[in-house]
């Protein structure tokens, strides 16, 4: 397989897993879910009872209780990315007479990101209990539509404030729910939705200025060794000009490890800002992931066959009354 065939591949599998995560992002039956029910049926008479327990069991603490591992792997490929910066890159642009203030800025967006990552970790985001429960069903009013007053969370025994839903992650009632983040480990609701959007922002910032310092330092790569101007032979004997493909499968090959950081820093980008723009335009029309795709007609990622008054969804609202609780930009920003 040659080189433009294997980038093809990469460039379309990028691709393909952004699209993909945009939009089935929050509902219950995606591809992947789909695709994994039908190996599970179709392995499951030829594997032992020991192992489809331990899997069944795996998925379930992974995806279904609160455990710390995306924060593991979160932690992890962030440290992969500083290290192969630092050790290669930083080196490289201080060659280049890059100045240490615009090497230094991924290291203070990095503290910065920590600051928020924590945060949003270790914020309560709006647990409904006992005693909060009274000033909570005075905040918002109930729209009658998306959320009715009167109902009781089964879970928790309390009533529920408008705009609040059961996790069945965390077990517990949230107001404001937005929705439960793996990454963080916690629920994003009214008391850490802020943290959130400053933390994916963020973390946004801080993979565009290391593509950047990147980029540069492979575009002065490419300027000092004269590739623009250099001629290959080709497989029939003939000089051809050193083309962009050539430039780009020579870095391949010349900074393997750097490009690859910068394509994992490039889907990462555009992966978060597109999700951090669609958190700041709710945040403008004042508006949760949870209600936004009620009001789509979504069933609840939540809902199952038995479905209670806890995880009940109600019909799609009318969509001229969508944005209930809409009071105006700066006033949905506050």
């Amino acid at each position: 397989m040659d080189f433009l065939t294997l980038f093809a591949v990469y460039v379309l599998v990028v691709l393909t897993c952004i699209a993909l995560v945009c939009k089935y992002s929050g509902q219950q039956q995606t591809p992947f879910s789909v695709l994994y029910n039908s190996v599970v049926k179709t392995v499951a008479p030829f594997t032992p009872k020991w192992l489809q327990k331990f899997s069944q069991r795996t998925m379930h603490r992974l995806f279904h209780q609160r455990n710390n591992m995306f924060i593991y792997l979160h932690i992890l490929l962030e440290g992969a990315v500083y290290a192969e910066f630092t050790y290669e890159v930083f080196g490289f642009c201080r060659e280049m007479d890059t100045t240490l203030t615009s090497l230094s800025v991924p290291y203070v967006l990095l503290t910065i990101k920590t600051f928020f990552f924590y945060l949003c970790i270790r914020r309560d985001p709006g647990t409904v209990t006992k005693k909060k429960v009274a000033g909570q069903l005075h905040i918002y009013p109930y729209d009658r539509r998306l959320f009715h007053p009167g109902i009781s969370c089964p879970t928790c025994q309390l009533v529920k404030p408008a705009r609040s839903k059961h996790c069945r992650v965390c077990n517990r009632c949230v107001h404001r729910f937005d929705h439960h983040c793996v990454w963080v480990n916690n629920c994003v609701g009214a008391q850490n939705t802020r943290y959130f959007l400053l933390y994916l922002f963020s973390v946004c910032a801080m993979a565009g200025d290391i593509a950047l310092l990147t980029i540069d330092m492979l575009l002065h790569a490419v300027l000092r060794s004269g590739l623009l101007r250099a001629s290959y032979i080709d497989e029939y004997g003939q000089q051809q000009p050193a083309g962009p493909l050539f430039v780009v499968q020579h870095l391949f090959l010349t900074f393997p490890r750097i490009v690859f950081m910068l394509g994992f820093l490039i889907f990462v980008f555009f992966l978060l800002a597109g999700y951090a723009l669609f958190h700041s335009y709710l945040a403008l029309v004042n508006q949760t992931s949870n209600e936004w795709y009620k009001s789509r007609g979504y069933v609840c990622q939540h809902c199952h066959p038995t479905t209670t008054a806890d995880n009940l969804c109600s019909p799609a609202p009318d969509h001229s009354k969508r944005y209930y609780y809409s009071r105006g930009l700066l006033r949905n920003l506050v």
